[in-house]
């Protein structure tokens, strides 16, 4: 959520800012300014009467004291008046305060520097390229095809279970997934950051913190007997542990990792841009979230970006990653750089990460903050990556790698694996 301050002293920049999100209602930003004035001036009102009412309290006390009964007794009437005013006042400034909040949450985060005004995917800017695409053998199938081979996938039967995109990993294909969760969560507190195992279901509050209410209610799914929420990543619990906190600067950064199972109401088209394991409504993922000193947060994103690029690396899959365009960037997000890995099989790039720097957007709304050097109270701010998702990398891994007697695994993996090769 925006600040009103930098709302107000920076108008026209936040609305040329948000131009380049492709956001096509700048009238909001004059609309949360008039309704913050309102407030003030209801504040103002209403302070000013409750001034009056402990003044003339006081004042009624020293009459009574002098014995100017009949004095007292008409300072009091007064006093009932102004009581009578302020309750009307109060039930004002909650109105103009929800409909501020209303009004504010409309407005996505602000892109950050270096933000490419582009609209489209297509226009997202490739920063740079690793790893080396594989010549796949003659005969090669992509891994849909794979999953059936070996044995390692069962569509149908997650179908029948719950529905289409609930995968049902079985024997191997349970054991890499396993293996993989391990491994990342391992390259992770190895780099310093703290494991958490967190719910996989929020309340209200938790997804309006972290942006995903009141943006993406289509995208998730709903427990409507308790008003909880099924998680589309665990960013969303995991940054929460610091909602309405006050960290030390001391205590900072804080560096979280966790594993969970990711739920997404996704709605895709028909194709292999959502075949097999391309788009499932249900999938395993690896999250790393910092919380850190605004002054330190793009240096972090740095860090962050080559903390994933090397896991990337260690994988021994060809990706490349981009800066995303405005057009193409999340709600919530002032910069974010994707990741991508290519498909030998499919013969295209693949999304497994998203590495972005929230700002001060996220911790806004969570009310998350650190007391400064000078003891003045600042908010923080919050970045995220994802350190990766398993299905699509799983999907490279399959492809990529398939040789004659079986599928070879990156050599990072075979102690997690317990073998270097899946066979049938």
């Amino acid at each position: 959520m925006l600040q009103v301050s930098v709302l107000r002293n920076n108008t026209e920049e936040v609305k040329k800012r948000l131009a380049v999100k492709h956001f096509k209602q700048p009238e909001i930003v004059d609309a949360v300014i008039a309704l913050d004035d309102e407030r003030k001036r209801l504040q103002a009102e209403f302070d000013h009467t409750q001034s009056k009412v402990n003044a003339a309290s006081k004042e009624i006390g020293k009459l009574m004291g002098q014995g100017n009964k009949e004095g007292a007794e008409a300072l009091k009437s007064d006093v009932s008046g102004w009581k009578t005013s302020l309750e009307p006042l109060k039930e004002q400034m909650t109105l103009v305060e929800k409909q501020l909040l209303d009004t504010i949450v409309i407005l996505p985060n602000l892109p950050g520097p270096g933000v490419p005004e582009g609209k489209t995917p297509e226009e997202n800017e490739v920063v740079r390229e690793g790893g080396k695409k594989p010549n796949l053998p003659e005969g090669s199938v992509p891994h849909w095809d794979l999953i059936k081979q070996y044995d390692l996938v069962d569509f149908e039967t997650g179908a029948k279970i719950t529905g289409s995109g609930f995968p049902l990993y079985k024997g191997k294909g349970a054991k890499l997934q396993r293996a993989l969760v391990q491994y990342f969560l391992d390259y992770n507190t190895a780099a310093g950051y703290t494991e958490y195992l967190p719910p996989f279901m929020v309340n209200e509050a938790s997804a309006f913190a972290t942006g995903q209410l009141p943006d993406k209610e289509g995208q998730m799914y709903h427990a409507t007997a308790d008003n909880f929420y099924l998680i589309p990543t665990a960013e969303v619990p995991v940054t929460n542990i610091y909602r309405d906190t006050i960290l030390k600067q001391e205590e900072l950064p804080v560096k979280m990792t966790a594993y969970s199972p990711c739920f997404r109401r996704e709605a895709g088209s028909f194709g292999k841009d959502v075949r097999g394991l391309n788009r499932v409504h249900q999938f395993e993922k690896v999250e790393i979230i910092q919380i850190v000193d605004p002054e330190t947060s793009y240096a972090v994103l740095d860090e962050m970006i080559m903390h994933v690029e090397k896991l990337l690396q260690s994988l021994e899959l060809p990706y490349r990653i981009l800066r995303l365009c405005g057009g193409d960037m999340g709600f919530t997000s002032a910069i974010t750089y994707d990741f991508e890995v290519y498909s030998a099989a499919q013969e295209r790039w693949l999304e497994v990460s998203s590495v972005s720097n929230f700002e001060g957007y996220q911790t806004n709304r969570m009310k998350c903050r650190y007391k400064d050097e000078n003891g003045k109270i600042q908010l923080l701010h919050s970045l995220n990556g994802s350190s990766l998702a398993l299905p699509r990398i799983v999907a490279c891994l399959l492809e990529n790698n398939q040789e004659a007697d079986g599928i070879r695994l990156p050599e990072v993996m075979h102690k997690y694996f317990g073998a270097n090769k899946i066979t049938k």
